[in-house]
């Protein structure tokens, strides 16, 4: 999303001044993945905030490719929020199976449903705290939903590629999800916010993938200092 389109918090947050070099360093991290990846967005298909919030509780423990090929049909059966706050849990969970955990998964997206009707109108809440307290929005969701849906930098969303490739450029030593978007999010622009997270998981899947890193591609390698580094 471009960084004009962001809409920031009512106090928006300051990143922290770091050191020249540190600065520098991250500075080089942001241009090459604005130079890898200038207009990535979210990879979940949906076509509304509801529909991604479901993509989202889907993806939990499963590959988004594996959640776009179950979404199209299941959008398809269940045309609302309310249809999916009336399905019998059994029969979303076997709508949903091939994306594992599918009983929490069918428990969370019903709960889901009948939260967002019942105490917020049939709409998806635009506030990170209110957004929490539906089933299954835990941080990570929950900032998806608002970046991706919304264009709001509530925070930066961290999944297992963030994760672990914040910590390779030594963006962060923690290893707690909550730790980790806590030191992003003290050190980047707040504009950044979304795109950053996007950027890294693309960039994680095609070139700082988990085995076998494909360091001769990456326009990092002279600043990792990973000990599985393939490139002096």
């Amino acid at each position: 999303m471009p960084a004009a389109a962001v809409r920031k918090s009512a106090n928006p947050a300051k990143p922290r001044k770091l050191p020249a070099k540190k600065a520098e360093r991250l500075q080089t991290i942001l241009d090459a993945l604005d130079l890898l990846y200038p207009n990535v967005t979210c990879a979940l298909h949906h076509t509304n905030a509801w529909e991604l919030l479901v993509a989202t509780i889907l993806s939990a423990q499963c590959t988004d490719e594996r959640v776009n090929k179950v979404t199209p049909g299941l959008f398809q059966k269940y045309r609302s929020i309310k249809a999916f706050a009336t399905v019998p849990q059994a029969e979303l969970a076997q709508d949903i199976h091939s994306t594992g955990f599918f009983n929490n998964k069918a428990k969370s997206i019903i709960g889901a449903a009948n939260k967002i009707l019942n105490e917020f109108n049939g709409e998806i809440p635009q506030d990170i705290d209110k957004l929490l307290t539906v089933p299954g929005a835990a941080r990570k969701t929950a900032n998806v939903v608002l970046g991706t849906a919304f264009g709001i930098a509530s925070g930066v969303v961290v999944d297992t590629h963030v994760q672990r490739i914040c910590q390779r450029l030594e963006l962060t030593k923690e290893t707690d999800p909550v730790k980790i978007e806590r030191d992003l999010v003290a050190i980047l622009p707040q504009d950044r916010w979304i795109q950053f997270s996007h950027q890294v998981i693309h960039f994680g899947r095609g070139i700082c993938v988990a085995r076998k890193p494909k360091c001769a591609e990456c326009p990092l390698h002279t600043i990792c200092r990973a000990p599985d580094k393939t490139v002096p």
